[in-house]
């Protein structure tokens, strides 16, 4: 027999057998597209920082989601940002505020999509910092109490699915009994249970106009280095009673993901984050990359590390592709 033996080529031939053989897809079914929600009326006001992303008043944000469920994507998660911010974050959990209008409006509107909710103080806090304050330094417990608050006031807003992302200890089984004792045993919980204090959460900070007042978020987010702290966050994150588990960021951090996917079988999601984002639309307006296709092999990468669901902006932009 001729070399070579054994020919890998023979299924690369073509576009079709290329797709006949693919071990791993993108679906619409695993994308969750973040919203910013701001106060006012007919505002849509683009992120400079985030080509294609916008920060949007609740009636837009309502045309938003229409368009998301006609494209076929599940779930959107919301992020607010209100005009008034003090020390406590007190509009984290204020009946009217701005994330649990925008949770109402979208359950009323958009009923067929499923509304997740960030539940953090970050956006909310004077001094952008994910809890409340002693001084400089962020205290634990009296923080969850507020997130607590925070999540039982979105739940009774009308959303599915709770996201803390504060990374405060203990958090997830606080929720989790706040939620049962408030009759909504059957919200969920999506857990960010391994969120590293990155470099590039940049562009969100911006949008989300929640960057700390002073110093930074490592006291209480994951150190980048720690690959094995994390499966032990998510072990700890499950023993509470979450739902689902988050890696954040995604493409830094893929074989983070591929170390939880090999164990635990629970949903598996992965935060493409804001500076992932950007940075290959910043690379492709230049010319140096073709974007489509980066931002397509981005997301593979994600969902072949073993993610359920991805968390990205271009959610609607591949919907459209895979039509």
């Amino acid at each position: 027999m001729s070399f070579p033996d054994t020919r890998m080529r023979r299924l690369r031939r073509t576009d079709t057998l290329r797709a006949m053989v693919r071990e791993t897809r993108v679906g619409k079914d695993d994308l969750i597209l973040p919203l910013f929600v701001v106060e006012g009326a007919g505002v849509r006001e683009p992120v400079a920082s985030m080509p294609g992303v916008s920060r949007l008043s609740v009636d837009q944000l309502v045309v938003e989601a229409k368009e998301v469920r006609d494209l076929g994507i599940p779930a959107v998660i919301l992020f607010g940002i209100p005009d008034q911010k003090d020390a406590r974050g007190s509009g984290a959990d204020a009946e009217d505020g701005i994330v649990q209008r925008a949770a109402r409006a979208v359950r009323d509107q958009v009923p067929e999509l499923i509304v997740i909710t960030d539940v953090c103080l970050c956006e909310y806090t004077d001094h952008g910092h994910c809890g409340l304050l002693d001084g400089e330094h962020v205290m634990n417990d009296p923080s969850v109490g507020r997130l607590v608050e925070t999540a039982v006031s979105h739940a009774r807003a009308g959303a599915q699915i709770v996201a803390p992302s504060d990374m405060m200890d203990g958090r997830v089984a606080a929720i989790r009994q706040g939620l049962d004792e408030n009759g909504f045993e059957d919200v969920a919980i999506l857990a960010y249970a391994a969120k590293f204090a990155s470099a590039y959460y940049g562009p969100f900070r911006d949008a989300a106009d929640s960057t700390p007042a002073f110093g930074d978020r490592r006291a209480y987010q994951m150190d980048p280095p720690n690959r094995r702290e994390a499966l032990r966050e998510m072990r700890l994150d499950l023993a509470e009673g979450a739902d689902m588990l988050m890696v954040k960021p995604a493409l830094a951090y893929l074989d983070v993901l591929a170390d939880a996917r090999r164990e635990f079988d629970v949903p598996l999601a992965a935060y493409h984050v804001s500076g992932e984002y950007a940075m290959i639309h910043a690379a492709a307006e230049r010319g140096w990359i073709d974007g489509e296709r980066a931002m397509e092999e981005a997301l593979v990468s994600i969902k072949r590390a073993g993610a359920d669901l991805i968390l990205t902006y271009a959610a609607k932009d591949v919907a459209r592709r895979i039509g």
